[in-house]
């Protein structure tokens, strides 16, 4: 049984920067794709960034690339996302996701 956690959320100004992290356990996520979903309140869960673990293939929503960096540890089965200037807009609670598998989220309150 695989299992994912989100830490490294909270309380930011406009322009700040949070580092997030999503430990995996319980099974191999080493053939998967890795992604940081997002949800605010009242809206649908958004896609932010993934990335391919074993060869570090990335991909960001338009909204966040140039600011947000997707990045792992495969020795240490950690997910990173490495969020600068941010903005109001990104306040949500974030996700790890990786096959079938979610994590409990964090969340990130940005306040301008």
């Amino acid at each position: 049984q695989g299992q994912l956690a989100e830490s490294g959320g909270g309380l930011v100004q406009a322009g700040g920067s949070l580092r997030l992290s999503c430990a995996a356990s319980g099974r191999s996520f080493s053939s998967d794709v890795i992604r940081w979903f997002r949800q605010a309140p009242g809206k649908e869960r958004e896609f932010v960034a993934g990335i391919s673990w074993s060869a570090g293939f990335t991909s960001y929503a338009a909204s966040v690339k140039g600011r947000f960096t997707i990045s792992r540890d495969n020795a240490k089965t950690m997910v990173y996302l490495q969020m600068n200037s941010l903005k109001p807009e990104d306040t949500a609670v974030y996700y790890c996701h990786a096959q079938n598998y979610w994590g409990q989220g964090t969340q990130v309150t940005v306040s301008s």
